[in-house]
């Protein structure tokens, strides 16, 4: 059985093989703030709607063949049950509608008109992840290849 278990935390996130009927989150799993934030949403998740997979494991390869591992880094990616991928910015406004504790947000991330805002906010994030989230690895300048000008 799948689990994946979070580097910064001890906590373990219900996997596809736990969860089949569930939406796929795609996340790195070797970045301290996006492994934060996935398990900000396992708590939000009192549905069991979702399922956790890092972009760096083989299972990710193997079930979705048509991400790129430069797809995969550059943002996270959302899989419902029919194969939709919603990736960034739309995946995080999909997952604003699925999860209770997140529909607050969901008239923001629905405003007509806005998503490429908010995919301009999420780009800009997600290039400063591993600064943010820094590891002891980082600190040799390991994850300097992550960080683009």
């Amino acid at each position: 059985m799948f689990a994946a278990k979070s580097s910064a935390a001890s906590i373990s996130l219900p996997g596809p093989a736990e969860r089949p009927g569930a939406d796929i989150v795609i996340y790195d799993g070797h970045c301290r703030f996006c492994t934060g934030q996935v398990e900000r949403l396992h708590r939000f998740d009192g549905g069991a709607r979702l399922a956790f997979l890092s972009l760096h494991d083989d299972e990710t390869g193997r079930r979705f063949p048509d991400l790129s591992h430069e797809q995969l880094m550059e943002q996270m990616y959302v899989v419902d049950q029919q194969g939709v991928r919603y990736g960034g910015a739309a995946a995080f406004r999909y997952l604003s509608r699925r999860l209770p504790r997140l529909w607050i947000l969901a008239p923001l991330m629905y405003f007509p008109g806005s998503l490429p805002l908010w995919s301009f906010f999420y780009r800009q994030v997600a290039k400063q992840r591993y600064r943010w989230g820094k590891t002891h690895d980082c600190e040799n300048g390991a994850c300097a290849v992550h960080f683009k000008k």
